[in-house]
């Protein structure tokens, strides 16, 4: 789908005069306002992995799960996914990427209330179903945002906030899940819910959404906002009107053109390849991973480390984003994920690990979750987290965050609104696909067989990276429509 070889081509206009007097510090308060929704998701996404353990020492014996609501519990929020990212795709052009990221807050303040005041386990199911369609909202709503209010020196950096804030919303879940009990965990959810909604109030809507319905003046308010008023927004401005100006209304027989389908394929099974490296149950699942094998520490800790480990890891990369290149990232990612993938599968293959029911109530003996106390810590029992952590380094490193921002830079303006909604919805039936089945898989064969089939995933997706991404570092959303378009340069024309 993307030739390498026509990646080298010049530019015909300078990017140096494009940024100077850029003054970067509005924009990041609005990035910043707006992924905080990437916060709230990676809070609720993983919420599964420290209250399982809690509900099966609950008193309350009504909460108590089985293998088959637990599967439910931790896939459910998928399905709500996919129910906002579909609301997403009409509400992104209709309403505005600000205004539909504001009315996510709605579904998910009322799953948090819902999962606080459960005294059933259908309850429990409902708020996650809540979260899930907030977290299907934002999933397609924000990275657009953040693009297109973005210029290119920083849209590498920007454009993997998303994927950052989501791990510190699931860092702070994994701590707080150290101290709090589940209900509480909850009332923390509702926290960055209403920050985001009372910070959002004052941000702009993105300056193409602006263009694209006749509202120019906005749109150049809101574009000398975020660069300063000593910038050249006016010339920025007029590239975004004549991009604009340039679509026609989008028809199905337009999805012929390679400029249509070409990018929307790449940016849909891009989304498909990441959740197929069983990101999401390993990140929903992780205590309960941590329970089956032989492993010495608590696996709350282990959680907690693991959570530490993926926001370094995502640091990193956001700092390497426009320097290494995307493609780059992407091989390093996939081929660490690879190795990580295949010495998990050798472990839980040749160790012996639990395979008793993870329903089963656990004894509290001085260390709550059962805790393998008694085991010395060995090189051997350290394996499994080892692994864990340099899965989520290599997934972190690239395939959860340049996702994110490559499809958000490669979709085109005509169709960017459906599509990401499209990517998120194929994204979300894969991760409930592969959470629904997960636990069953474990129960009926052990550990070793998902992570053999995420180890041969690994290799698909470096295979994948080759033939059909293209590189975007340093290119404008207009360089890279161009690029789909003539198939053979990333330059634009400036009359």
């Amino acid at each position: 789908m993307a030739s390498e070889g026509n990646e080298a081509a010049p530019l015909l206009a300078s990017k140096k005069n494009k940024q100077k007097n850029i003054r970067n510090h509005w924009l990041f308060v609005a990035a910043f306002s707006a992924v905080l929704g990437n916060f709230i998701f990676g809070y609720a996404m993983v919420f599964p992995s420290a209250v399982i353990p809690q509900l099966q020492v609950e008193k309350d014996i009504n909460l108590h799960m089985d293998v088959h609501q637990i599967s439910w519990f931790g896939s459910v929020f998928a399905i709500g996914a996919i129910v906002g990212g579909l609301s997403a795709m009409v509400m992104n052009d209709r309403i505005g990427r600000k205004h539909t990221i504001m009315i996510s807050v709605i579904p998910s303040t009322a799953g948090f209330v819902m999962m606080v005041a459960a005294h059933k386990v259908w309850l429990l199911l409902l708020g996650r179903l809540l979260t899930g369609i907030a977290g299907g909202i934002t999933a397609s709503s924000i990275p657009v945002y953040v693009s297109e209010i973005s210029h290119p020196g920083v849209r590498g950096a920007l454009g993997s906030g998303p994927q950052i804030m989501a791990v510190f919303g699931s860092l702070a879940l994994y701590l707080l899940g150290l101290v709090l009990p589940w209900r509480w965990l909850a009332v923390a959810g509702e926290v960055p819910v209403l920050v985001m909604l009372f910070l959002l109030c004052f941000m702009p809507n993105s300056p193409r959404y602006l263009i694209t319905n006749d509202k120019r003046d906005e749109a150049s308010r809101a574009l000398k906002w975020l660069r300063g008023p000593d910038s050249n927004y006016i010339a920025e401005l007029n590239q975004i009107e004549r991009s604009v100006n340039s679509q026609v209304k989008i028809q199905w027989s337009d999805f012929r053109s390679p400029f249509m389908y070409k990018p929307i394929l790449i940016s849909m099974l891009m989304r498909f390849l990441q959740q197929m490296t069983g990101i999401t149950p390993i990140l929903v699942y992780l205590q309960p991973i941590f329970e089956k094998t032989s492993i010495s520490l608590a696996p709350k800790f282990d959680a907690a480390i693991v959570g530490v480990v993926r926001l370094l890891s995502v640091a990193i990369a956001a700092a390497l984003m426009d320097k290494a290149g995307r493609k780059a990232l992407l091989y390093t990612s996939a081929f660490i994920m690879y190795l990580a993938t295949l010495t998990m599968t050798i472990y839980t293959h040749k160790t012996s690990c639990d395979t008793g029911n993870i329903t089963a109530e656990v004894p509290l003996t001085g260390d709550a979750y059962g805790a393998m106390a008694g085991h010395a810590i060995s090189s051997s029992t350290l394996i499994p987290l080892i692994s864990i952590m340099f899965i989520i380094f290599g997934y972190a490193m690239g395939w959860g965050p340049i996702t994110w921002l490559l499809m958000a830079e490669i979709l085109p303006t005509a169709a960017r609104g459906v599509a990401s909604g499209m990517c998120v919805v194929v994204s979300w039936a894969t991760a409930f696909m592969l959470t629904q089945l997960f636990m069953h898989v474990v129960e009926a064969y052990g550990l070793f067989a998902p992570f053999l089939f995420f180890c041969v995933i690994c290799v698909l997706n470096i295979i994948f990276t080759a033939k059909c991404v293209p590189e975007t570092k340093g290119r404008t959303l207009e360089e890279i429509e161009n690029y789909f378009r003539t198939g053979r340069t990333f330059t634009i024309a400036e009359s």
